[in-house]
Formats: C-alpha cells, sequence, structure tokens
C-alpha cells in the first residue's frame, strides 16, 4: 500500500503534517510533500487511514 497526493487539490491546511510528521511536509507554495510513500503493515494502514480523513481537501489518499 502506497501515499499518494494530489497537489492540485491540496488547500494548504497542514493537517497531514500536523498528524505525520514523519511522513508529510509542504512545498514552498504550502501544498503537501510525500517523504515515504510506503505503508509497511496494517498498523500503519490503519494510522494513515486516520490521516487521510483529517484532510480536508480529501487531496491525500492509499491506494494499493
Amino acid at each position: 500500500m502506497r501515499i499518494t497526493a494530489d497537489t492540485h487539490r491540496c488547500l494548504g491546511a497542514g493537517q497531514c503534517v500536523l498528524s505525520a510528521p514523519d511522513r508529510f511536509d509542504q512545498s514552498d507554495e504550502g501544498t503537501v510533500l510525500v517523504l515515504d510513500a510506503q505503508v509497511a503493515d496494517a498498523a500503519e494502514e490503519r494510522r494513515f487511514r486516520d490521516v487521510v480523513a483529517l484532510c480536508p481537501s480529501q487531496a491525500i489518499a492509499l491506494e494499493d
């Protein structure tokens, strides 16, 4: 499973960065940057499903 981000949808709210600073950052424009896209196991999947749910613009997702 991988984390994906749509920078065109991103509003720059930063909820992903606040929730998982080890995996997300913001570009100079304020849009999401995925630092590490790999989701290793079920525990990480649960964690990132919660992070995805916090995104107000639905710009991040988990994909198989």
